[in-house]
């Protein structure tokens, strides 16, 4: 069970539509579905979102390395 202080501290992990690359993602589902089937023509944007979201994930381990678990 979530507590109060638990999703103060991971508000993003909610929902898709708190995260940076939010706009990356809906940009992806739009293309797919307008093409369909063929995702290589969507290709572009998930370079885009992948790489957003790699940005994000080292933002957020460079945040964690100056908080302590024990605090």
């Amino acid at each position: 069970m979530a507590t109060k202080g638990a999703a103060a501290a991971y508000p993003s992990a909610a929902r898709i539509s708190d995260s940076p690359c939010y706009l990356q993602y809906s940009a992806s589902l739009k293309c797919l579905e307008e093409f369909g089937s063929d995702k290589s023509k969507c290709q572009d944007h998930f370079d885009v979102y992948k790489e957003c979201k790699k940005k994000e994930r080292e933002a957020r381990l460079e945040r964690n390395k100056t908080r302590s678990l024990f605090s």
